[in-house]
């Protein structure tokens, strides 16, 4: 009987977990993951790094972003934008 007590508690205790720990953060992952799959020419993004830029280029895994008033240009992997600022449909020039 205390056996499948126990047992009882291991898996509920597993429960817990995945929906506290595990589903929430897959769910992060995939908003994070759509977000960079999305990113557009002229979209204002911030970095990881704390970056702050326009989109100029897109390429497979790549993109080049235009910073400050002296336009300087720097090319960052997609996986470094943290997020998009301005969507390039809602900036206006």
């Amino acid at each position: 009987m205390e056996t499948w007590i126990s047992l009882g508690m291991i898996v509920v205790l597993f429960a817990v977990f995945y929906f506290v720990g595990i589903r929430p953060q897959k769910k992060q992952e995939k908003e994070t993951n759509q977000m960079r799959n999305n990113l557009q020419v002229g979209d204002e993004i911030t970095t990881i790094g704390g970056i702050i830029g326009k989109i100029i280029s897109i390429k497979e895994e790549t993109c080049v972003i235009e910073t400050g008033h002296d336009r300087t240009k720097i090319r960052i992997l997609k996986s470094a934008v943290s997020r998009v600022d301005v969507k390039a449909e809602d900036s206006v020039d």
